[in-house]
């Protein structure tokens, strides 16, 4: 069987003709923009726990991505819109890179490095709390080779004392050749507007890519997925964080309430007890805290029933990563 290309009988003249057409399609979707208006991709990209989907959140100003202590806590590539008056940034928070000891880990690099060569601007968040290490000179190395430009930010700058960031700045600023750089400190918002003033700065002049009321690119079961889980990573220790995967198995809307129910998937039998917990005492508690997240998200009354069950070994094997929604996109 051989490829269809729809372009293969037309004529040069033809081919001018349609492919201005398309531009031209493409600015009557935001038609009124001032003069100058900005828009593009930014990727967050650095280790995990770098504080990447904290400064999502902060930019955003609300929260729409899942946050914990735990490493790997974001699996999922999420994008989220942020509208100003003379830009639309669209936010691309990856998981974080880190050397993987699982098929679910390897899946997760895939999909935070295809990030890297396909937006305007990489972000790249180094941690001024923790020393630089192999870690991070190993994503530098893939950030030195895109094309997008380049920034540089320090987080938590609140965790440490000016001396400490200064040589934080000077140790980071030999892994790549950036184009500017920052330091922030998200949960106390500050520099964030700054951050938001200098991606757009670096932005090409465009559209805008999405309509003013579209928050993120997650479907509603994705966003119910990710908060049971990241109630799941607060309350438990050891392996289990890792372990956990979360589908969202039904959702609908009666009236003013919205039923849910969510399964929690874990890989051995003793995980599932202390998930469940004594008299179903801790999965109650993830499923209440849950709940108030749902319900903010969507504004309205929420039901939500959890289940906790075993998938033996879903962390190497291929398709349930792909069908917890975990795996790279082809």
């Amino acid at each position: 069987m051989t490829d269809f290309d729809p372009f293969a009988d037309m004529s040069d003249d033809e081919l001018d003709a349609f492919l201005e057409g398309e531009e031209g399609s493409a600015e009557s979707v935001s038609p009124g923009l001032p003069e100058g208006f900005r828009s593009g991709f930014v990727a967050l990209v650095g280790r995990p726990n770098a504080g990447k989907s904290t400064l999502l959140n902060a930019c955003f100003g609300e929260k729409v991505a899942i946050t914990s202590p735990v490493a790997q806590t974001t699996r999922r590539r999420m994008r989220a819109v942020i509208n100003r008056d003379r830009c639309q940034i669209v936010i691309v928070d990856t998981p974080g890179l880190h050397k993987p000891k699982d098929s679910l880990g390897t899946e997760l690099n895939k999909s935070a490095l295809a990030e890297i060569n396909d937006v305007d601007v990489v972000a790249f968040l180094i941690d001024a709390s923790a020393p630089i290490g192999r870690g991070d000179e190993w994503v530098a190395n893939h950030v030195a080779k895109s094309r997008a430009r380049k920034i540089l930010v320090l987080s938590k700058a609140d965790k440490v004392k000016p001396e400490q960031m200064l040589a934080q700045l000077e140790a980071a600023r030999k892994l790549v050749d950036f184009d500017d750089e920052l330091v922030i400190s998200a949960p106390e918002g500050f520099n964030v507007d700054t951050f938001v003033s200098v991606v757009a700065s670096y932005l090409p002049e465009g559209p805008k890519w999405f309509p003013d009321d579209m928050k993120c690119d997650a479907s509603d079961e994705t966003l119910v997925s990710e908060f049971v889980r990241e109630k799941v990573l607060l309350h438990t220790r050891e392996e289990i964080p890792h372990a956990v995967g979360v589908l969202c198995d039904e959702l609908e809307f009666k009236g003013d309430l919205l039923r849910v129910h969510a399964t929690i998937y874990v890989e051995r039998e003793g995980q599932k007890g202390i998930l469940v917990g004594k008299r179903g005492e801790m999965v109650k508690r993830i499923g209440m805290e849950a709940r108030r997240d749902i319900e903010r998200i969507f504004d309205c009354r929420v039901y939500l029933g959890l289940d906790v069950r075993v998938k033996s070994g879903w962390r190497e094997d291929e398709g349930q990563i792909r069908r917890f929604g975990y795996g790279a996109e082809e």
